[in-house]
């Protein structure tokens, strides 16, 4: 299964620590690169871009791809959207 989420409001390192705090492995081991993040039953990817709000504002835009087991990510996306929706305010 493979499931796609758009977040705004958090970084692609915050995004790899919640992952990583989820029982995920940062990929190289560091959040601050560009490495997916793996578990036994699960893998995702986080990539990042600007995108405008209005005619003058910018947001960063992280994308996280999902995939693995359905019964794995079916807690493992709404988990993580929890704490990026709080880190998002």
């Amino acid at each position: 299964m493979r499931v796609e989420k758009s977040y705004r409001g958090i970084s692609e390192r915050l995004a790899r620590r919640y992952l990583s705090n989820l029982g995920g492995e940062i990929a190289g081991g560091d959040p601050e690169g560009d490495g997916d993040v793996f578990a036994d039953e699960w893998r995702a990817s986080v990539s990042s871009e600007k995108v405008s709000v209005g005619p003058s504002v910018t947001l960063t835009e992280v994308t996280v791809v999902f995939e693995g087991d359905e019964d794995a990510l079916d807690g493992l996306v709404e988990k993580f959207s929890q704490k990026a929706m709080r880190a998002g305010g």
